[in-house]
């Protein structure tokens, strides 16, 4: 399994770019090797005012895929290995373009390919803007929608955070949908699955033996025994009874107002939200600049940054690179716990 991790910038207007020069400032222990238009980085590093020196990607090169020995830096500070996938039009920091759309889903799919390969040990994926993808004819939902097509799977998606009490997981059972649709969405099969998922790979890739879930209720108070909805009686219960027959530690169904508090947090290793508004708003606000988005159930490693495309703040240098340095850094932690549990 490579040990090199490949990084797609996103939508090419947006802050992705300065957030791949940026990270190339430092020395790495990792390979990263960014999977975009070579003179688009160029560009944005001159405007930056940062050094940057490219370095095409060859696969095929033993050298270029090792793993650096221990405690010494993989690549040096102003260093960048590149595979360069072409953009259709120039680049404009802040203004979108449409005939880009096809260009970012390009770098999705050599990064996927990749994974899937073996070429790479995960991807990292900096921010996208999904409008101007559709602007361009083609449907696209988001990361998670994509990838689970891309890779034939069911994945979930989990973010997570560093706070002062301690890691905050928060999963979601539906993802990118209107919250009209999240009830129908909400089926037994589609929340038995998730919870699956979750727990599964918290076990493989975060080492928790038995992990303790807490699950939210879909309505105000966790439906107020029926007077408020009925989801939590007709689907959550009967799924989380189930599932705790098989061993699982599940409490919950819990109203969502009271969950996110120390006294069910400090007995919790992740929270299962119902749907994105429920449980994000509570991670990002607790962690937001260094949460990370990771895609449970996934054939291939994936984590991502926790923001949006930041147009406005494109070339400008004012911003945080913080969420894409962790995201890299628990993609490093995740390719060495796979390497360990294969090698076992």
């Amino acid at each position: 399994m490579s040990t090199c991790i490949a990084l797609t910038p996103g939508e090419p207007a947006g802050i992705g770019p300065d957030l791949t020069v940026m990270l190339a400032q430092s020395s790495r222990q990792s390979r990263i090797v960014a999977i975009a238009d070579r003179e688009m980085l160029q560009e944005r590093a001159e405007l930056l005012k940062l050094p940057l020196r490219i370095h095409d990607f060859q696969p095929d090169n033993p050298q270029h895929c090792q793993a650096a020995p221990s405690g010494e830096a993989m690549d040096l500070p102003g260093e960048l290995f590149v595979q360069h996938v072409p953009v259709h039009n120039k680049v404009r920091c802040g203004q979108l373009d449409a005939s880009n759309g096809p260009y970012v889903l390009a770098t999705l799919n050599a990064a996927v390919d990749g994974c899937l390969s073996g070429q790479y040990g995960a991807m990292v994926t900096a921010p996208l803007h999904k409008g101007i993808i559709n602007d361009a004819g083609i449907a696209f939902t988001g990361h998670t929608e994509y990838l689970a097509e891309r890779t034939h799977s069911e994945p979930v998606m989990m973010l997570t955070a560093q706070t002062a009490d301690g890691p905050l997981r928060v999963a979601l059972a539906t993802t990118h949908l209107p919250l009209s649709a999240v009830p129908a969405a909400l089926t037994a099969q589609v929340l038995r699955r998730a919870l699956q998922i979750l727990h599964k790979d918290l076990i493989e890739q975060f080492g928790l033996a038995q992990p303790r879930i807490l699950v939210a209720g879909l309505n105000p108070h966790a439906g107020e025994s029926g007077h408020m909805g009925r989801e939590e009686i007709d689907v959550i219960e009967p799924v989380l009874a189930e599932l705790r027959a098989s061993g699982m530690d599940l409490t919950g169904p819990l109203p969502a107002d009271t969950l996110f508090t120390p006294q069910h947090l400090q007995h919790a290793d992740a929270v299962m939200a119902m749907f994105h508004d429920q449980g994000l708003p509570v991670l990002k606000y607790a962690g937001f600049g260094k949460a990370i988005n990771i895609t449970l159930g996934l054939p291939i490693i994936r984590t991502s940054v926790d923001h949006g495309t930041a147009l406005d703040k494109a070339g400008s240098g004012n911003i945080n690179s913080g969420s894409l340095g962790a995201a890299i850094a628990l993609a490093t932690q995740l390719v060495a716990s796979r390497q360990a549990t294969n090698n076992s």
